[in-house]
């Protein structure tokens, strides 16, 4: 269990007890303190059930971290990269928080609806009669 709660931004804090941590060996070089010493971390948060954050955060959570969320709704983010367990565990924890925070960001604005301009159309349909013209010369010649 992690045990010190996990704070997003200054509406958003995750409690200790929502996080599951289970520490596994690494993979990859390292010699033998990869075969011997458990440093990877593998980080559980059950996105559903988390009274921390609101149904839009929720769904966009779940939306953005794809295939590392389970069936049951459970993330799980793996963090091998540095050879320290408390390195890893930190790596792990700004991960949840970095995909938090980009699911709890707010929608684009809606796209405004523009007309084309006078001059555009005029441009278009004067490139369309050249087009024309273009092609119309394209045919036989016809003898005088």
């Amino acid at each position: 269990m992690a045990s010190d709660a996990l704070y997003i931004n200054d509406r958003i804090t995750i409690a200790g007890w929502e996080l599951t941590e289970q520490f596994v060996l690494a993979g990859g070089p390292g010699g033998q303190n990869v075969n011997k010493v458990a440093t990877a971390v593998q980080l559980f948060f059950n996105i559903p059930n988390s009274p921390s954050l609101n149904d839009r955060v929720k769904a966009n959570a779940t939306r953005l971290a794809g295939r590392r969320v389970s069936k049951d709704g459970v993330l799980m983010i793996e963090a091998s990269r540095f050879r320290s367990q408390d390195r890893n565990r930190e790596d792990a924890r700004e991960r949840l928080k970095e995909l938090i925070l980009e699911a709890a960001a707010p929608p684009p604005p809606p796209r405004k609806k523009t007309k084309p301009t006078k001059g555009s159309i005029e441009r278009r349909l004067k490139e369309k009669s050249g087009r024309s013209e273009v092609k119309k010369m394209r045919g036989k010649v016809g003898g005088d």
